[in-house]
């Protein structure tokens, strides 16, 4: 379908890619994946043809065309809704252009109408009579209004706009669809939706995430970048990870036998090869799983932080109390009615169609807003760490990052300090780097090493895994399961969600839901649904 032969890049003397050899053959969704700064974005442009590499090229198999999600929110701002997403199939446009454009001549002509006529049968060979109402029914599906389908672009909000180029990759079939980071700024039923159109999909898709739950709901394979080489793995991002933790696992354990290595590799492949029967993509990914030789299974050579949340004092039984708190802004009702008795071990997600009305009810818990209505109180064994969504507040000085983090630490040893920026991957020279300068995920991982060293017993944490790797998010992950304490937090991520959470808590307009499950049971159970249209 789509091949990478010698392909290099480098920045200088960063080398990004050295003579990449890869091919991406039809009907298997392939999960780009790389640490931050590997190149995963970068090759997808190299792909797409909107970066040249030094050397080697790319082969697209004649015939086939290619689909783009585009990051430039922009590039469309004249566009209407409906045209944006139409002009994803690039060549079916032209020829509604060029019909149109004869169309509305005043002189129409004899060689007018023949050209005229020509256009119309290339416009239905492409089915371009139902285009419309296809482009709407992907609008639709990913949360765009009937009433918003004529307006331009610019008229959106920055979230729908997204969607809208999302819809214009997805539209009209394409050969080979490139997707970069799809499910940012979309909501969970709308990742429901992109996870079931892919699925359904029988073309190529290449995409990178790091959504974990959707890379294993969608892929087939798994491309790893590391090291300036580029590998595809058969199987999901569990069972890549899985199977690449387990080998390095082995290669720590040099005495272990090379045949024992092989039947524990196997063993491995089996019950994992089971457990795909349960997946949406069952039997092609179980009979890909089958095929699989253990010596393709390596040790990644990823590194993953070392979160790990302590409690300095236990906490009683008295964790939070909130009796009916609301809040509205700019006369919009983002939660009404929120009771809750927080108990000993609670792992609660709070869940909302409205990001906004779960950052609100965080900041009232942590004294930065006040509520509407309603009051609240901690245990007086309470101590409390809080991860906030917004963070560029906290990185306005130029200090060092030890100079930053010691300025929430008792103890101000600098071999202390470097110990909680080591755990979180900052070493030698790197922290010295200005805080001023930082990127998203180092602003994380650094607010992260601020709260492990708070040592709370209740954390709270405003979508955590944002613009974390997924090693990161990994990370963040177990650290969450294994913590004694109590956790309060939001998250897009499924996959975080789902293990971490033993509470779901829905927030609406009208009133809240409060279940002791996990998050699958939740959006499973229909006394949960009865209850959600009740409040409708």
């Amino acid at each position: 379908m789509i091949s990478a032969n010698n392909v290099s890049l480098q920045y200088g003397k960063r080398v990004l890619f050295d003579e990449v050899n890869i091919k991406f053959t039809e009907g298997n969704c392939y999960g780009v994946i790389g640490a931050n700064g590997a190149g995963k974005s970068t090759f997808l442009k190299i792909l797409a043809g909107d970066i040249d590499p030094n050397s080697g090229n790319i082969k697209l198999e004649d015939g086939k065309r290619m689909a783009v999600l585009r990051q430039n929110h922009f590039e469309f701002d004249e566009e209407t809704v409906l045209n944006t997403v139409l002009m994803g199939h690039t060549e079916l446009w032209k020829i509604m252009k060029e019909k149109n454009d004869i169309y509305m001549k005043e002189d129409f002509s004899e060689e007018d109408g023949i050209k005229a006529s020509e256009l119309e049968a290339e416009f239905a060979e492409m089915d371009g009579w139902n285009a419309e109402s296809d482009a709407a029914n992907l609008l639709s599906g990913l949360g765009i209004k009937e009433g918003n389908h004529e307006k331009q672009l610019k008229d959106l909000n920055g979230n729908e706009k997204v969607r809208v180029l999302l819809a214009q990759a997805l539209f009209g079939n394409p050969d080979l669809l490139i997707l970069d980071e799809p499910t940012n700024d979309l909501d969970m039923k709308t990742i429901t939706w992109l996870e079931d159109f892919l699925l359904d999909f029988k073309n190529t898709v290449i995409v990178v995430s790091h959504d974990r739950h959707f890379l294993d709901t969608v892929c087939t394979h798994i491309t790893d970048i590391d090291f300036g080489k580029i590998k595809t793995y058969t199987g999901n991002y569990t069972f890549w990870y899985e199977s690449s933790q387990l080998a390095l696992k082995q290669r720590q354990t040099q005495n272990k036998k090379a045949e024992d290595k092989k039947k524990e590799l196997q063993d491995f492949i089996s019950r994992f090869s089971a457990n795909a029967s349960k997946s949406k993509q069952a039997s092609s990914r179980k009979k890909l799983l089958e095929k699989i030789n253990v010596d393709d299974i390596e040790a990644s050579t990823r590194k993953y932080p070392a979160i790990i949340f302590n409690q300095e004092r236990e906490a009683g039984d008295q964790i939070l109390h909130a009796n009916n708190l609301s809040k509205s802004i700019d006369g919009e009702t983002l939660f009404k009615d929120f009771n809750i008795n927080v108990t000993k071990g609670d792992k609660i997600a709070v869940i909302s169609d409205n990001s906004l009305a779960t950052t609100s009810l965080f900041e009232i818990l942590m004294g930065e807003m006040e509520p509407d209505s309603g009051d609240f109180h901690f245990g007086q064994t309470i101590t409390t760490a809080y991860l906030p969504n917004e963070n560029e507040h906290f990185f306005q000085n130029d200090y060092s990052l030890v100079d930053w983090l010691r300025q929430f630490s008792e103890e101000k040893d600098e071999v202390y300090i470097r110990g909680f920026l080591g755990k979180m991957l900052f070493s030698g020279e790197e922290t010295l780097k200005q805080s001023n300068v930082l990127s998203g995920g180092e602003k994380v991982r650094c607010m992260t090493s601020r709260m492990m060293l708070k040592g709370a017993n209740l954390l709270v944490l405003d979508e955590p895994t944002n613009h974390l790797d997924l090693e990161s998010i990994t990370a963040f992950n177990n650290a969450l399961i294994s913590f004694p304490g109590t956790v309060i937090f939001t998250s897009h991520d499924h996959e975080f969600t789902q293990t971490v959470a033993n509470r779901i808590v829905e927030l609406t307009p009208t009133g809240c839901i409060d279940k002791a499950c996990t998050f699958d049971e939740f959006l499973a159970d229909p006394k949960v649904k009865a209850q959600k249209a009740e409040l409708v």
